[in-house]
């Protein structure tokens, strides 16, 4: 397997019609997602653009729906929910169609729509992706960090570098590391592993996060290393469901 870490969607280079996609955001989206599907949502249907959510939410009627989305970190008015892990319980969430939108996370996941397999992944998901991508052998493997308005983002890379180590260690080492973007990476992840919700709190969009007030709660989820075993995987364009 090839593996390939891309910081932020604007860096990949080329088509990935042909390739298996691993799109994470750690702070929130791909945990909340996680957690979502794991307390037993339909669905997680995303959106970058909230026009196209609006109007593909009002036309919804197959099974109960809720809006989720924040901007800069915020909820959006008029929306169910904000973008918090631990807001999404089974109580609110189980068999309902959730429509998001993030500031970062789901732009992420517009752009590779298009591939031949895409997966969400945080850290609590990590060792599930982890070992669907070895029972799967996808030639060439594309991780894509979600960042922050299009900048790099230290949670996101420290998932990523956790990712490929795990592949790598549990490969024999017959995994290739294609770029210094993911060699980086999981130097990265070799430095925090032990010390992982410090490691959000440092990061940019974790400070960001504590300026807007407590998210202890949320960065304590975050950073729950393979404590869920779902993997998010897309089925429609744009539709997430666990596999």
């Amino acid at each position: 397997m090839k593996l390939s870490y891309f910081h932020v969607a604007g860096d990949v280079p080329y088509d990935i019609k042909s390739q298996t996609a691993v799109v994470i955001d750690v702070l929130r989206a791909t945990t909340t997602i996680a957690c979502a599907l794991n307390n037993g949502a339909e669905a997680v249907q995303t959106f970058a653009d909230l026009s196209q959510l609006r109007e593909k939410s009002s036309d919804w009627s197959s099974s109960p729906k809720l809006l989720l989305g924040e901007r800069g970190g915020k909820m959006i008015d008029g929306f169910d929910l904000g973008n918090s892990p631990v807001a999404v319980t089974s109580d609110l969430v189980k068999g309902k169609r959730l429509f998001m939108s993030t500031t970062n996370g789901t732009r992420a996941l517009n752009k590779v729509s298009g591939a031949k397999v895409v997966y969400t992944m945080a850290l609590i998901n990590r060792r599930a992706v982890a070992e669907r991508l070895l029972l799967k052998q996808p030639k060439e493997i594309l991780i894509l960090g979600s960042g922050w308005e299009g900048s790099y983002s230290l949670e996101d890379s420290l998932a990523a570098g956790s990712l490929a180590a795990f592949l790598l260690e549990s490969s024999g080492n017959t995994c290739q590391i294609m770029n210094d973007e993911l060699f980086a990476a999981i130097a990265l992840w070799s430095s925090w592993k032990n010390d992982i919700e410090q490691c959000l709190r440092k990061a940019t969009h974790g400070q960001r996060l504590e300026r807007l007030g407590n998210h202890d709660d949320d960065f304590l989820c975050c950073s729950q290393l393979d404590s869920i075993s779902i993997i998010p995987t897309q089925r429609e364009q744009g539709v997430l469901f666990s596999l």
